[in-house]
């Protein structure tokens, strides 16, 4: 079993309760994770949690000034707000030998996608980060998300970033997959790509932040012990797949790693932030803070 269900079902409570506010994208994986918190599955004490649905790249700039208590962020977004938030320890996403995608219209090796301009969907995702780790300089145009696809099929780029259910669908564009980055950094370093990760704002104090650590933990643990009615709600924010390429993408991004990092992902974590700075994309090397 990848988890234990030590979740509560949740119970009336007629005390005043403090509002903790959790942003998160509107995508089918973080549905399915903060499902049970969405619906008032778990027992959440003294807290209320209200969810922000922003774009990814969003999220990531909000973070630049401490908007949420609790937001889903990029991995390489955190390399410039870790002195703002410590990493939850669970709600990571983690592709094991797949990842974000460069489609194109034809195939393209790497010499020759350096010499493109890809379009990518944020320079603060961590698309953008492993694709400069794996490239280096290359010319880019930022895009949102939904529309790259598209941009690539007229031919407005040469490439482009596929993050989220474009991974599972670019082909019906006529696109072809020119790199996959979770195979690139697989094949270099064994580990699992670290993408979007959860985190909490430090002035919350250590004892907020195990506790809501805590509550993330079970309303993953519920979604994962209820996987159909969990796949349900996250159905509504697809964008277009049936459920069963919803249940294949959540599956992607919702396992073992995202219920807790383990060795494995700190590893991972740590290497990717690693190479970033040794490869002059990060301007400093990044001390991981992680609630306990």
């Amino acid at each position: 079993m990848l988890f234990q269900q030590n979740y509560q079902l949740r119970t009336m409570n007629p005390e005043p309760r403090t509002i903790i506010e959790v942003g998160h994208s509107p995508d089918a994986d973080d549905a399915f994770m903060f499902y049970a918190l969405t619906a008032g599955k778990v027992e959440t004490g003294d807290l209320e949690f209200r969810h922000v649905l922003r774009d990814i790249e969003s999220l990531n700039r909000w973070a630049m000034e401490g908007r949420l208590p609790v937001t889903a962020l990029s991995l390489h977004a955190y390399a410039y707000v870790a002195d703002k938030y410590a990493l939850l320890p669970h709600g990571a996403s983690m592709g094991r030998q797949y990842g974000p995608i460069v489609v194109s219209r034809k195939p393209l090796d790497l010499d020759a996608l350096r010499r493109e301009t890809i379009a990518v969907p944020g320079t603060l995702t961590t698309a953008f980060l492993t694709l400069r780790v794996c490239l280096g300089e290359f010319p880019y145009a930022v895009l949102p998300f939904e529309e790259i696809l598209e941009a690539v099929v007229e031919g407005r780029y040469g490439a482009g970033v596929i993050i989220h259910e474009g991974q599972l669908t670019y082909a019906d564009h006529g696109l072809v997959k020119s790199l996959d980055l979770g195979v690139w950094w697989h094949d270099r370093t064994g580990l699992p790509l670290p993408l979007g990760v959860n985190v909490v704002r430090r002035d919350l104090g250590e004892d907020r932040m195990r506790q809501i650590a805590h509550f993330l933990q079970a309303s993953i643990q519920y979604a994962l012990a209820h996987r159909e009615e969990a796949l349900g709600y996250a159905l509504e924010f697809a964008r277009g797949l049936d459920q069963s390429s919803t249940n294949t993408f959540v599956g992607m991004y919702v396992n073992d790693l995202t219920l807790a990092y383990g060795v494995e992902g700190r590893q991972a974590v740590n290497t990717l932030l690693k190479w970033g700075f040794e490869r002059g994309v990060l301007p400093h090397q990044v001390e991981l803070h992680f609630v306990e």
